[in-house]
């Protein structure tokens, strides 16, 4: 039995002994994966920045008519921008509803007056075309351009005295709306009314007289 104990003593252990294997590393073997990289930005894309920056100042400093052209200017100019046309869109419509609820400022002068009331006209607008001129005639009674606007709002609503008066009125006033009233489309509702033809007549050239003037007698 002791023997036996001796042998299993003396009998090397080789797997305690023996030096351990490497065990191979994959850090060394293998390289980790390059970071994705960052989409290159367009040329255009600062400029496109700039100009919506440019809008959100406007913006800031209530300028809704300024911010909103410039935000627009960005959709038209720079279609390309895709993920700034989100925020351009976002407040372009804060310009719209804070435009809107805004007032316009009533015309003061009478060339703001001369101005609305000509947008008006064209807009066939003609109540408030006739409102603002009635303010010009009252400031300024012989302003042919505002009779002459007049004439044409009133010949618009088919108001055919008012609008051949205020022709008339106009020719005196300034004689070069003869010609224009002859060609204006605006006045033809009024075309066919004998006191308006008889405005556009040419007033008669008088006659010069041709005889020689009579020499005065030198006193002897």
């Amino acid at each position: 039995m002791a023997k036996q104990q001796r042998r299993l003593q003396s009998r090397p252990i080789k797997d305690a002994l023996s030096p351990a294997k490497p065990v191979p590393s994959t850090a060394s073997s293998t390289t980790p994966p390059a970071a994705p990289s960052a989409p290159a930005r367009r040329s255009t894309y600062v400029e496109a920045v700039a100009l919506y920056e440019q809008g959100l100042e406007r913006l800031q400093q209530h300028d809704y008519s300024g911010a909103a052209d410039r935000l627009e200017a960005v959709l038209k100019q720079f279609p390309e921008e895709k993920e700034l046309h989100e925020r351009v869109k976002l407040y372009l419509n804060v310009c719209r509803k804070q435009a809107a609820a805004v007032p316009a400022a009533l015309p003061q002068t009478i060339e703001e007056r001369l101005y609305a009331s000509t947008l008006a006209l064209n807009g066939g607008r003609y109540d408030e075309a006739i409102s603002h001129l009635r303010l010009v005639r009252d400031e300024d009674p012989d302003n042919d351009h505002a009779l002459y606007m007049l004439a044409v709002a009133h010949a618009q609503r088919g108001e055919l005295a008012e609008a051949v008066a205020h022709v008339e009125r106009a020719i005196a006033m300034n004689p070069e709306n003869r010609a224009l009233a002859r060609t204006d489309p605006d006045l033809d509702p009024v075309r066919d009314d004998e006191s308006f033809r008889t405005a556009l007549e040419a007033p008669a050239i008088p006659r010069l007289d041709r005889r020689r003037p009579v020499r005065p007698r030198s006193a002897r």
